[in-house]
C-alpha cells in the first residue's frame, strides 16, 4: 500500500463464478475471480488502493420499508463504501440508490429446478389418444350397439313373417354389445347377423375399429420405444398452477424485489406464493438438484451449477426452464456522485 495513493472501502460478497470470498484468520478479506481482476484494473489506473469488507447482511442488497438498504448496495448508499464489486443487475430502484456503471455482463434470470425424469403411470395406456377421441369411440361403440340391436329386432319381429326366431331379446341385447366389444379389441367372434343388412352394419363398423386400433397400437409402440419425459415446470405459468415443488427466491436479490412490484396478477402469484428466500444459487445448487424447491437464478450460475454437477457425478440432475423470465444488464455500484465512475466507465 503506497502512502501517496487514496485508500477506498470496497464492499464485497461471494457470488459464483464473478467472486469468490477468502476470510483469513487476521479479519482481512480478499477476493478472486473477475471481480478482483476488475477491481485491480481500477485501482491501477485511477491510483488508488482499496479495502474489501463484507456487508453485515451477507446478501448484494434490498430495499427496506423505510426507505433504507441493505448488503452492498446498503454500504454504498451510506457512503460507506466507495464502490461494491457485485456485479449487480440493474434495476431503477438501485440506480435511485447509487450510480451504476456502464454493464459489464448481460444475462438472463430463469427458472433453476431439479431434471424431471420419468414417472410410472399406471394410465400410461390411455395416453396415444386425447380424452376426447377416446370419449367419441366410447359414444361410436354405444351408437353401435344400440344400431345392432334395433336392426336384429327388426330382423326377428318385421322381416320374419312365417317363423319365430329362437333367439330371445335378452340374446340380442348381449351379442351385440359382445360383439361390438370383441371386434373393436381385435378379438374373434363366430357370431354374426343372420341378414344382409346387418351385416352390412358389421362389415362399416369393422372397418372403422381397424382404424382406431391399427393407430392406437402403433402409437403406443412408438411411446413405448421412446419414452417421454413431461415437463412439468416451463414457464412462470407452470410454477404457479403446480404443487409439487415449492419456489424460493436469493435474498436480498432483484428478482425479490422485482415480484414485489409486480403489478400484474401472475407475477403477483409467484411472489405470494413463494415458501421463503435461500442465499444464493450456488451455495445452494445442493438443494436444487436434490429436488428440495425451485429457484430463480441468473443463467451464468445455472450453467456454472450444472457444470459442477455433470463434474462430480457424471450425470446431470438439474434443469432450467425455457422461458426466460427476464434479460437484464450487470455494473458496478459506485457512490452517489462518484469521482471515479467516469473513470470506470472509460476503462
Amino acid at each position: 500500500m503506497s502512502r501517496n495513493r487514496t485508500l477506498l472501502k470496497v464492499a464485497v460478497e461471494e457470488g459464483i463464478p464473478w467472486c469468490r470470498i477468502h476470510q483469513h484468520d487476521d479479519g482481512r478479506v480478499t477476493i478472486s475471480g473477475p471481480t478482483r481482476t476488475l477491481l485491480d484494473l481500477f485501482a491501477q489506473e485511477m491510483d488508488f488502493d482499496y479495502e474489501t469488507e463484507l456487508p453485515p447482511e451477507r446478501v448484494f442488497g434490498a430495499e427496506l420499508a423505510d426507505g433504507s438498504w441493505t448488503g452492498m448496495i446498503g454500504m454504498v448508499h451510506r457512503g460507506y463504501a466507495e464502490l461494491a464489486m457485485g456485479p449487480f443487475t440493474v434495476t431503477e430502484r438501485r440506480e435511485s440508490a447509487c450510480d451504476m456503471s456502464v454493464p459489464v455482463a448481460h444475462d438472463f434470470k430463469g427458472l433453476f429446478m431439479v431434471r424431471p425424469g420419468i414417472q410410472s403411470d399406471i394410465g400410461a395406456f390411455l395416453n396415444p389418444f386425447a380424452p376426447l377421441v377416446w370419449l367419441m369411440i366410447l359414444v361410436s361403440m354405444f351408437a353401435m350397439s344400440l344400431a345392432m340391436m334395433s336392426l336384429m329386432w327388426m330382423e326377428t319381429n318385421v322381416f320374419t313373417s312365417t317363423t319365430r326366431t329362437t333367439t330371445r331379446p335378452q340374446n340380442i341385447v348381449s351379442h351385440s354389445i359382445m360383439w361390438v366389444v370383441q371386434s373393436i379389441s381385435q378379438e374373434s367372434s363366430e357370431w354374426l347377423p343372420r341378414r344382409t343388412e346387418g351385416r352390412l352394419l358389421v362389415t362399416t363398423w369393422l372397418l372403422a375399429s381397424f382404424v382406431f386400433m391399427s393407430s392406437y397400437s402403433g402409437i403406443l409402440t412408438s411411446m413405448l420405444t421412446v419414452p417421454r419425459v413431461t415437463i412439468p415446470i416451463d414457464s412462470i405459468s407452470d410454477l404457479v398452477s403446480q404443487s409439487r415443488l415449492p419456489w424460493r427466491f436469493e435474498g436480498g436479490s432483484s428478482m425479490y424485489q422485482y415480484f414485489q412490484d409486480a403489478t400484474d396478477e401472475l407475477r403477483q402469484q409467484v411472489f405470494k406464493g413463494q415458501e421463503g428466500v435461500f442465499k444464493d444459487c450456488w451455495e445452494d445448487k445442493q438443494a436444487i438438484s436434490d429436488g428440495k424447491y425451485v429457484a430463480i437464478c441468473d443463467g451464468t450460475t445455472m450453467k456454472k451449477s450444472m457444470s459442477w454437477d455433470f463434474s462430480t457425478t457424471g450425470k446431470c440432475h438439474m434443469y432450467v426452464a425455457r422461458e426466460k423470465i427476464i434479460s437484464v444488464s450487470s455494473a458496478i455500484a459506485f457512490k452517489t456522485n462518484s469521482t471515479y465512475l467516469p473513470r470506470a466507465n472509460q476503462m
